[in-house]
């Protein structure tokens, strides 16, 4: 079961995602209590609050990227329990979004709650429109994930520095194009 992320969330979101930081899944920096990780949180926190997460364009400009999260719970069961589980989406190319960040629980993991979660998430109107997933190549679940994001028809186009990137099979060409060449500059630049 899924319900849209809110501030309500936000203690829960920390949680996982500095869970998942410590476990390699996110930036490792995200795990630690210090200025960029609070920075990051206070940026989340501004997102469950207007839907929508403010990043530097370079050059000095702003700009407001829309970020549609969930929170979740499996086998519909919510009867009072916390969420399980999460999924942030950004906004890309207006009609287009990347799954930016997603977790679940270790407690909850094995049994198929990654798979329900990931399904749960593609089944949402920006997750129809999702077409591009990046994953910590540090993070000791990345065999799983790609195994996962294969089945739901997401194809590894190649690994930067920190990231395995992934391409759903029916993004838009010039996204695609646009994406392939964004990875390949990086693996050259390493």
């Amino acid at each position: 079961m899924l319900q849209p992320a809110n501030v309500r969330h936000l203690a829960l979101l920390r949680s996982l995602i500095r869970q998942g930081a410590a476990d390699g899944s996110f930036d490792r920096d995200l795990a630690l209590d210090s200025p960029a990780a609070e920075e990051f949180f206070a940026k989340l926190k501004r997102a469950l609050v207007t839907g929508y997460f403010v990043e530097e364009m370079g050059s000095g400009k702003l700009a407001t990227v829309a970020v549609p999260g969930y929170v979740f719970w499996p086998d519909d069961r919510h009867s009072g329990l916390p969420p399980v589980g999460f999924g942030l989406f950004r906004a890309i190319d207006g009609n287009a979004y990347e799954l930016w960040l997603a977790g679940l629980d270790l407690s909850a993991r094995g049994g198929g709650q990654g798979r329900a979660l990931l399904a749960s998430l593609f089944a949402t109107p920006p997750g129809q429109k999702t077409y591009i997933v990046r994953v910590h190549r540090d993070s000791r679940h990345v065999g799983a994930l790609h195994a996962l994001l294969n089945d739901f028809g997401f194809t590894a186009i190649g690994d930067t520095s920190h990231l395995r990137w992934f391409l759903h099979k029916d993004a838009p060409e010039s996204l695609a194009a646009r994406v392939r060449n964004t990875v390949d500059a990086q693996i050259a630049l390493n």
